[in-house]
C-alpha cells in the first residue's frame, strides 16, 4: 500500500498519527482552549464546543499570549493535548508549546493542508523527519 506524503519543517520532534481536526482560525492556547478537557472555549471560534484531546489539529498559526506555550503543556500533563499539530507556518509560541509538551509539529507542506485534508482523515505526523502521511480518508477508502 503506498501512503500519501507531504514534506515539511520540522519544528517538534516525535512521531504521532491521529484524526484530522482544522481550524481555518488562529488558537490561542491561553483563553481558547481549556486547559483540563482540551475542549475550544473560545466564542466565535470555528472549533467552540470541540475537543482537540487526541487528534491531529491543524490550524493556520497560534495568536495570542506567550503563556499559551504554558497551556500546552498543561494539556499535555492532563491528557488533554493534541496527539500532533499541523500548522501553516508556525510561531514562537506554538512552537515553544510543542516542544516543552513533546508534541510532534511541522509546518510549511508542499501542499496546502486544507486542500487535501478533510475532518476525519486519519494521518501519521513525523515531526522528526519533518513530514505527514495520508493514512485513511474520511470516507473509509486507504490511500492506494
Amino acid at each position: 500500500m503506498v501512503f500519501i506524503k507531504f514534506k515539511g519543517r520540522t519544528i517538534s520532534r516525535g512521531c504521532a498519527e491521529g484524526e484530522v481536526l482544522l481550524s481555518t482560525d488562529p488558537i490561542s492556547f491561553l483563553g481558547s482552549v481549556d486547559p483540563k478537557t482540551g475542549i475550544v472555549i473560545e466564542e466565535k471560534h470555528s472549533l467552540v464546543g470541540k475537543s482537540i484531546k487526541g487528534k491531529v489539529l491543524i490550524f493556520p498559526h497560534g495568536k495570542g499570549s506567550t503563556v499559551g506555550s504554558y497551556v500546552m503543556y498543561q494539556l499535555k500533563k492532563n491528557g488533554a493535548a493534541p496527539a500532533a499539530i499541523i500548522n501553516v507556518e508556525t510561531e514562537p509560541i506554538v512552537a515553544v508549546g510543542a516542544i516543552i509538551s513533546e508534541i510532534p509539529l511541522v509546518d510549511k507542506l508542499e501542499q496546502n493542508p486544507y486542500e487535501v485534508l478533510k475532518n476525519g482523515d486519519l494521518v501519521m505526523v513525523n515531526g522528526s523527519e519533518g513530514y505527514i502521511e495520508l493514512i485513511k480518508q474520511e470516507n473509509g477508502k486507504n490511500e492506494e
